[in-house]
């Protein structure tokens, strides 16, 4: 152990007329340990959040989708999957119709995202998330047990499945019937353009888990879609499922080249940026507001180490009349300083991940004791406060705080460097 750290460490025990620079000493600690704490638990909440919707948008969404918008419709689709299917990266395909329309009930009319899927391939593409209630597969075909409990009237209707909040706002429940209004490809009568309107029984209700998608999202079958939209054996386009979605950009790019016009893939990144940029954009800000905690810890530590300069005047004049240099005399309080910093950050970082690896047994500690729901569910759609420690963060506010501690004690060291012993001893 060199003698510099030894004499910082021994500055580090108060005296009795040190209680002060003790106390401040002891604020530093604290609020490099609270903001180093806030920090991990705030980041890895925002990264909780980040991989649940996430998930949640992958979920309805494929990684990759393949469209044809300038040529419209996709006529030789089936051989355009066989082409996808080849390329390096990609599990599987499945086609889809995409079309936006009204949807009518006894009690209210709302609109609605319709996409046609192909029910034998969409599951190996695309989690639906929770089907509540009914089967994907009455979208193709009712069974005879589902057709008992239809009216006369309903018996010969095709199957929709839509989402629990759509159900909810227009009071639907399995088996009503609905009206499907659509404005794409009306009929023409000598009073004008007519929309298209059929009516379909719900097969099924869904919760993906996501606002947006339950509350404006109706599934068809691929064949009652293109009979609906009057479309022939036509789709919108291909959604794609990869392996690596962290590399769909570059799978997009291959696909795009494999295809070529009119055909454009895009990538779940560039389906989905503004929202993806909006949270990136908040982690940013959230990490700069917690860090303003440990600078203000950082500037406790200039005053500290400042009063404990001028409480060792003596002590500094006859290290140096001793033959202590300049710098063995920075050294001494940029030690000081440090070991504040190391301390402050290394309980910080316990607390920090302790929580934050434990945070939906602490939330629900919380919720049981004071009886009242962190997140609840019917507003923010989630289960539990959502915790995911991305340690490459935890590195980052590691030598952040450290660095920050570290330029605070070069002022006050300097300081003390510049003492003139002479003038320190005069009066002694």
């Amino acid at each position: 152990m060199s003698y510099e750290f030894f004499i910082s460490r021994r500055y580090m025990r108060a005296k009795r007329k040190q209680v002060f620079v003790s106390i401040i000493t002891f604020i530093s600690i604290f609020g490099i340990f609270l903001g180093v704490a806030a920090l991990i638990i705030v980041l890895a909440v925002m990264n909780g959040f980040e991989e649940d919707l996430r998930a949640k948008i992958l979920g309805i969404k494929s990684h990759i989708e393949v469209t044809a918008n300038m040529a419209g419709p996709i006529k030789n689709y089936t051989a355009v999957r066989e082409e996808i299917d080849k390329i390096p990266g990609v599990v599987a395909s499945t086609p889809f119709i995409y079309t936006q329309a009204m949807i009518r009930s006894g009690n209210g009319v709302t609109g609605v995202v319709i996409r046609g899927l192909d029910t034998q391939t969409a599951p190996k593409v695309l989690n639906l998330g929770k089907i509540r209630e009914g089967q994907i597969e009455y979208l193709n075909k009712i069974p005879d047990s589902v057709l008992k409990e239809l009216s006369a009237e309903d018996k010969g209707l095709t199957g929709i499945m839509i989402g629990k909040e759509m159900a909810r706002n227009l009071g639907l429940f399995l088996y009503d019937p609905i009206t499907i209004i659509s404005p794409t490809g009306g009929i023409a009568t000598p009073m004008g353009m007519v929309p298209r309107m059929k009516k379909f029984v719900v097969v099924g209700i869904f919760e993906s888990g996501f606002y947006e998608y339950d509350s404006t999202l109706a599934f068809l079958s691929l064949k009652s879609c293109q009979e609906f939209l009057d479309m022939g054996d036509t789709v919108s386009g291909v959604d794609i499922v990869v392996h690596d979605i962290y590399k769909a950009d570059v799978i997009a790019r291959n696909i795009q080249g494999k295809l070529g016009f009119p055909f454009f893939a895009q990538n779940w990144m560039q389906m989905n940026k503004n929202l993806f940029s909006a949270l990136k954009l908040e982690k940013r800000v959230m990490f700069i507001i917690l860090s303003l905690i440990v600078l203000v810890a950082a500037f406790n530590i200039i005053s500290a180490l400042i009063m404990i300069v001028m409480e060792k005047n003596k002590d500094i004049a006859i290290l140096k009349s001793m033959g202590a240099t300049a710098a063995t005399i920075m050294k001494i309080f940029i030690y000081q300083g440090l070991i504040v910093g190391l301390v402050g950050t290394f309980l910080g970082c316990i607390a920090g991940l302790t929580m934050a690896l434990n945070l939906q047994k602490i939330s629900l500690l919380v919720e049981k004791i004071f009886n009242f729901k962190i997140l609840p569910g019917d507003v923010y759609y989630l289960s539990e406060l959502p915790s995911k420690v991305n340690y490459s963060d935890v590195v980052i506010i590691v030598i952040g705080t450290l660095t920050i501690c570290f330029l605070s004690t070069i002022y006050p060291a300097l300081r003390a460097s510049k003492l003139d012993p002479a003038e320190a001893l005069r009066y002694e």
